[in-house]
C-alpha cells in the first residue's frame, strides 16, 4: 500500500472512532449526525427511508436492503432498490408518501429543511454529509450501527481500501504524475482534490488541476482549464469532446492526444457518489487509461 493510502487508512479508522456513534447499549443506540444533533433509537431501524443514492448504496452494501422501505427517485444500485417506492428527491419529497411509508428514520442530508417537516410530524431523521474519505468511513459506522451492526462499517471501509491499494498498483506507468481535469455538470463544476473524487484521483497517482487551494467542486473557467494543460478529461459520455465554445480547448494535452475517458453515464454515477463503490470508481478510471493513447 502506498504511503497515501497508508496515511487514509489510518486516518479513516481513527475518524470512526469520534463521537459519531455515542452509546450502543444492547439494542438501543445514540447517534450524532451531520447537524450534532444527538439521534436516539430504542432499537435498531427495520424501516428506512433514503433521500439519497450514496445512502442507499451505503445500507445495501452493509446488508440492510431488506430494511429500505422508500427510496429517492435516483436511487439505481443495486437493482433491486429500483423496486421500491419511490418517494421524490431531497428537493422535492413526497412528505404524504413518506409518512405513509412509517419509517422508523428518514435519511437525509442537512441545508433541505426536509428534516424540520418530517420531524414536525413525529418522523425521526438522520442527516448526514460525507464529502471525504474520512467523511465517508464515519458514515459507513453510523448506518451499520443504526442497522444493529456495529463495526462492520469499519470493515468495509477496510476491504474497500484494500481494494483500492490493488487499483493502484495496475495504473499504467506512464499516467503517474499526469495532470486530470474531472468535469462535472457539463462544465458548472469540477472535482476538486480536496474532494472524495479528489482523494480518489490523487490515490491512483494523478495530479487534479482543482488543486486543495480552490473549493472541493470549483467552477473552472475554459481559461483556467486551457492554462493548466490537463493530460486527460474525465466526464460523463454525453458530453461532446471537444465541447463546444470552448475557446482554446483544441490546444490542450489531453484533447491533442486523445486523452479524455467518457463515461457512461450509468458507470459515471459511481464515480460521484460518495458510497461504498468508490473502488468500483477507481476501476472504471483505470481501465479507461489502459485504453487511452500514451502520453
Amino acid at each position: 500500500m502506498n504511503d497515501y493510502l497508508k496515511v487514509l487508512a489510518l486516518s479513516s479508522a481513527i475518524s470512526v472512532l469520534t463521537p459519531a456513534v455515542l452509546a450502543h447499549a444492547g439494542s438501543a443506540v445514540q447517534l450524532v449526525d451531520a447537524k450534532q444533533r444527538t439521534i436516539a433509537f430504542a432499537a435498531p431501524a427495520r424501516r428506512i427511508v433514503s433521500l439519497q443514492p450514496s445512502f442507499t448504496e451505503a445500507i445495501c452494501a452493509l446488508g440492510g436492503c431488506d430494511t429500505l422501505v422508500g427510496v429517492d427517485r435516483f436511487s439505481t444500485w443495486p437493482q433491486q432498490v429500483t423496486l421500491l417506492p419511490q418517494v421524490g428527491s431531497l428537493r422535492d419529497p413526497d412528505i404524504e408518501r413518506i409518512v405513509a411509508l412509517k419509517p422508523d428514520v428518514v435519511l437525509a442530508r442537512p441545508g433541505h429543511k426536509v428534516d424540520e417537516r418530517l420531524e414536525s410530524l413525529g418522523i425521526k431523521v438522520l442527516t448526514l454529509n460525507a464529502q471525504t474519505y474520512e467523511d465517508m468511513a464515519r458514515e459507513l459506522e453510523v448506518l451499520a450501527t443504526l442497522l444493529g451492526r456495529p463495526g462492520a462499517g469499519t470493515r468495509l471501509w477496510q476491504q474497500m481500501h484494500e481494494r483500492l491499494a490493488v487499483l493502484r498498483s495496475e495504473m499504467p506507468r506512464q499516467w503517474q504524475g499526469k495532470k486530470v481535469y474531472f468535469e462535472l455538470h457539463s462544465g458548472m463544476a469540477a472535482a476538486g482534490e480536496a474532494s472524495f473524487i479528489g482523494q480518489t484521483l490523487h490515490g491512483l497517482g494523478l495530479v487534479n488541476i482543482a488543486g486543495r487551494d480552490l473549493p472541493m467542486y470549483p467552477k473552472l473557467g475554459p481559461e483556467y482549464v486551457v492554462r493548466a494543460n490537463p493530460d486527460v478529461i474525465i466526464t460523463m459520455a454525453d458530453m461532446p469532446v471537444p465541447p463546444p465554445k470552448r475557446q482554446g480547448w483544441s490546444s490542450i494535452a489531453a484533447l491533442r492526444n486523445q486523452g479524455y475517458c467518457r463515461i457512461p453515464n450509468a458507470e459515471f454515477d459511481a464515480l460521484v457518489r460518495p458510497g461504498p463503490r468508490i473502488d468500483e470508481a477507481a476501476r472504471r478510471i483505470v481501465q479507461c487509461l489502459r485504453q487511452l493513447p500514451l502520453p
